[in-house]
């Protein structure tokens, strides 16, 4: 007896899964636009200094004035006058910009963790939601499996996988793990 052929796969009906990948990104991506948006002057500023602060052209323009400064101070410029022979305004200059500059890169990071904190919302009640479909599938398959006499349908493993996830279970025990 020859083996059983599978008719060939056709694409879906309805969405292919480049346009619903495509809608997918485009929404993405317009959400981000409107949290650019939302974000007040400050933030902005304070982003745009820290991707400057972040860059290898800050490097070097520090590079650049942090040595022509060293060699003014030591006298390797003979036409320039020491200005800063202890290095006192140099290092003052520098704790200074260190202050701002970390308090820069804060404001920005505090910015990224808000919106990540939301993607996480957002990824958990995907998760969630996909997992009581599944659930609900696992169940409507069990029964389908049971109506036609399948051995599998009996499995006392699948009994426990009908149950829909309760989150504040799962975050207690997670509490508790880590208590313990």
């Amino acid at each position: 007896m020859a083996p059983k052929q599978r008719p060939p796969l056709s694409a879906p009906e309805g969405p292919d899964l480049a346009s619903v990948l495509r809608r997918n990104i485009e929404a993405l991506e317009e959400h981000a636009r409107q949290e650019r948006r939302r974000a007040t002057v400050q933030e902005r500023l304070a982003q745009r200094i820290t991707d400057f602060a972040g860059s290898m052209v800050f490097v070097y323009l520090h590079l650049a004035l942090v040595g022509a400064w060293v060699a003014v101070n030591l006298g390797w410029v003979p036409s320039v006058k020491a200005f800063d022979p202890t290095f006192v305004i140099l290092a003052t200059f520098a704790s200074v910009e260190a202050i701002f500059l970390s308090t820069f890169v804060l404001i920005s990071q505090n910015r990224t963790a808000e919106m990540a904190d939301r993607r996480a919302k957002l990824d958990l009640q995907i998760n969630l939601l996909a997992e009581h479909e599944v659930t609900r599938l696992l169940s409507l398959m069990k029964a389908v499996a049971h109506h036609l006499g399948v051995e599998e349908a009996h499995d006392p493993a699948l009994h426990e996988l009908e149950r829909d996830v309760a989150p504040e279970a799962v975050l207690q025990e997670l509490a508790e793990d880590d208590d313990g």
